[in-house]
């Protein structure tokens, strides 16, 4: 086999590949001997017809196929070559395409070369007693330079727990436990009630879709509708009959009323107002196991202050996997992102459908089409596959490899989620070709073990710093 390489941009290359014609006379053999395998030729025992007999038999088959494509287009069939030939042109086709498939993969592992992009197969001669040449057109596997892994450095900055983040949540809690009382006669509606009102919506006086409502439950200041419109309604009492303008937003959903004036007539049916319990020691014991609020509220700000630190590891630690990333040497084929965009937007409409909902209405929901979801998921896409080719090499040079045991317990993980018996799990992993993709995500974990176990030792041992505070803190 021969072989030239030519790069045709920055990121494509076409391999010319040559197989002698000797190689390709028996390549033609044997695709005549298993084509007439698979058939019975008349008088002759299965798979034991001579190449003339089945030369002629798939003639025949390829002479009926061409009968009918011209009568579908209305034409009419004019044979140029005999039976035996048309036969012959099957099976070189046949053969064509096996030694295209069988030289392709020798030929990438001679060059040492990973397609990332589909392979476009053109070939230029196939015809019996010359040699058999393609050209082979695709993205290969970027070169890859690692740069520092080891030792990197990044702060842990814990920002801290002030008064007033605790009393929000105390406040939050209280809020949890509130009693709605109907308001008194005359009561006016004021933040945080909940109310139910009737409204019909209009746009330059036409009534629109959507745009009408009876007893429709709401909270004012949880700005579930549109710009102010609650806050509009803040001072009216039951029975009033409020006239609230807003503005669609321009990127609403729907396109009908995008960008907008709108009016609303309004009628108040009901009001309730949010009683709060009182800020004490019973609250405390209430609600906690606590026996005093300072106790609750000393609890709380523990608790917070164990979530930021965990924020603050979590962010030192995809600040050294960033830094990683940074210090590797490569030239991203584009190909490489949008396989990637690909895949999200696929798991996208697969957990969509889980909710009973299409990717196509959850585009026309959102407002926008396919080409603005790609953007929105390109810099992300071009983040992970970056972050996955680094673990990657790292994993290469570490020598990270994946062990029985190792495979095992994620298989025995993957069988508890989809509560599924590990030995169906695995071979429905070996049978539909994703067993190593299970084991790449091993070794990628395993890479990124790596590289925070060893962090330089200041950032891994040091204590975690509070952020600075502002004078307004």
């Amino acid at each position: 086999m021969k072989l030239t390489q030519k790069k045709i941009d920055d990121y494509n290359i076409e391999l010319t590949i040559t197989q002698d014609a000797a190689e390709f006379s028996k390549a033609i053999k044997r695709a005549a001997k298993l084509l007439g395998e698979r058939v019975t030729i008349p008088g002759f025992r299965k798979g034991k017809a001579p190449q003339a007999s089945i030369e002629q038999y798939f003639g025949r088959q390829e002479e009926s196929r061409l009968k009918d494509e011209a009568r579908a287009k209305g034409e009419t069939y004019e044979p140029t070559k005999t039976l035996r030939e048309l036969g012959k042109d099957v099976i070189i086709n046949e053969a064509s395409e096996m030694l295209l498939q069988a030289s392709t993969r020798e030929a990438l592992r001679m060059l040492n070369l990973i397609p990332v992009s589909e392979n476009k197969a053109d070939v230029v001669t196939n015809e019996e007693g010359k040699d058999f040449v393609f050209t082979l057109t695709f993205t290969p596997f970027p070169h890859v330079k690692l740069g520092e892994y080891k030792n990197l450095d990044a702060d842990k900055v814990v920002e801290p727990v002030t008064d007033e983040q605790v009393d929000e949540q105390v406040e939050n809690m209280r809020a949890h436990h509130a009693n709605m009382v109907e308001a008194a006669e005359g009561d006016k509606i004021v933040n945080g009630d909940f109310i139910t009102l009737d409204y019909t919506g209009t746009i330059d006086g036409v009534k629109f879709a959507g745009g009408e409502a009876k007893d429709q439950p709401l909270e004012i200041g949880a700005h579930k509708f549109i710009g102010d419109f609650e806050e509009q309604l803040i001072g009216s009492k039951v029975g009033d009959t409020p006239e609230v303008k807003v503005k669609f937003p321009d990127d609403y959903h729907s396109k009908d009323v995008a960008g907008k004036d709108a009016v609303f007539a309004c009628k108040i049916n009901s009001i309730k107002h949010r009683e709060l319990p009182a800020l004490d020691d019973e609250f405390a014991k209430k609600v906690s196991t606590f026996q005093t609020l300072a106790e609750f509220k000393a609890d709380i700000r523990k608790n917070m202050e164990s979530a930021a630190e965990r924020r603050a590891v979590e962010a030192q630690r995809r600040a050294v996997i960033e830094k990683a990333v940074a210090n590797m040497t490569i030239d991203l084929p584009p190909v490489m992102v949008d396989n990637r965009v690909d895949q999200m937007i696929n798991e996208m409409a697969t957990q969509l459908q889980t909710q009973g909902m299409t990717l196509e209405q959850y585009m026309a929901f959102s407002g926008v089409d396919m080409d603005k979801l790609r953007e929105d998921y390109r810099e992300s896409a071009r983040k992970n596959v970056l972050t996955d080719i680094m673990l990657e090499h790292v994993a290469d040079a570490e020598k990270l490899n994946v062990t029985q045991p190792e495979l095992d317990y994620e298989i025995a993980m993957m069988a508890q989620m989809y509560r599924t018996p590990p030995k169906q799990i695995a071979r429905y992993l070996q049978e539909s070709g994703r067993l190593p993709n299970v084991i790449n995500n091993i070794r990628r974990r395993k890479a990124t073990k790596f590289i925070l176990d060893n962090m330089a030792g200041a950032a891994a041992d040091k204590p975690a710093e509070p952020a600075k505070q502002t004078e307004e803190n």
